[in-house]
């Protein structure tokens, strides 16, 4: 593990929001941000003011409907679910995510001795 958290890029925190409550189903906001940091192995981690910016963002897109409920814990809670238009985005998103990834290796894998290779 890196001694330091990783910096997210713009738009990776909402697509990792939108792929956990297509998981894991409607979930609270603490409940979303604790889910990521357990599946980054604690490489994220979110503060309140992060996930709910997203939600808000989220939301505001059509992409998450909310409703209010109780947590576990028993107390009042604004939970959130993905919506049929967060489900394709969420589609369009990690086909991006996917190509820019591929991308990456192919830079980052770059061998001198590899065709076209001027310098």
């Amino acid at each position: 593990m890196s001694p330091e958290k990783l910096d997210l890029l713009q738009g990776t925190l909402d697509l990792m929001v939108l792929q956990t409550l297509t998981v894991m189903g409607s979930m609270h906001g603490y409940g979303i941000a604790r889910r990521i940091e357990q599946v980054s192995a604690d490489e994220v981690l979110l503060n309140q003011g992060t996930i709910y910016a997203s939600l808000v963002r989220l939301e505001q897109r059509g992409w998450i409907s909310s409703h209010w409920g109780t947590s576990d814990n028993n107390r009042k809670a604004k939970f959130y679910a993905i919506t049929a238009t967060g489900k394709r985005q969420l589609a369009a998103d990690a086909r991006y995510w996917e190509r820019l990834k591929d991308v990456m290796e192919r830079v980052l894998t770059m061998d001198k001795s590899a065709e076209g290779a001027d310098a």
